[in-house]
């Protein structure tokens, strides 16, 4: 394992709602589950990379044991434009009902498609090399174990299961 994948600690009232980029509060549990988390890291990174979103670089800052943090737009979640912090049940149209069906191609009013953000992936992917541990949301993780693995987008790929503060070694490609 050469590189550590780490979604962010759980959530406090996003349940059923679509959050994406927009902020959303850490669970008060946040101090317990950091500590537990960087009990269980294998090494010490050399480099701690983070998504912008408050929900990962203070997890970032936890975990990177005082090694500086770089924030990284391109690990940002999928964003979901004028749909973000709705509750996913308002959706119902034409929009929504395409977006379903191939989330690849296409986009969210005012968002971005799935095949936008696999490439952003893939770029900041390339740039990992040893002991680089990234903290990031589902969606980022789900892109980035499927291009490890040689999956093509599919929707497959949007159905893996990627739990609150979990965290996945992967060959650093570099």
């Amino acid at each position: 394992m050469n590189a550590l994948l780490v979604r962010h600690t759980r959530l406090a009232g996003v349940e059923g709602v679509c959050y994406g980029r927009a902020d959303a509060v850490l669970a008060e549990t946040f101090s317990e589950e950091a500590a537990a988390l960087r009990a269980v890291l294998p090494w010490t990174p050399r480099a701690v990379w983070t998504s912008p979103a408050r929900r990962c670089a203070a997890l970032a800052e936890v975990l990177a044991g005082g090694v500086p943090v770089r924030v990284d737009e391109r690990l940002q979640e999928l964003y979901f434009g004028k749909w973000e912090g709705r509750r996913w049940d308002t959706f119902h149209g034409p929009e929504s009902e395409a977006w379903a069906l191939d989330p690849w191609t296409v986009r969210p009013p005012g968002g971005e498609t799935g095949l936008e953000m696999w490439a952003r992936v893939a770029a900041v992917r390339s740039e990992a090399t040893a002991r680089t541990l990234v903290v990031t949301h589902a969606g980022v993780i789900r892109l980035w174990l499927a291009q490890t693995a040689g999956e093509a987008p599919g929707a497959a790929v949007f159905n893996r299961e990627v739990g609150y503060g979990r965290v996945w070694p992967v060959e650093a490609v570099r």
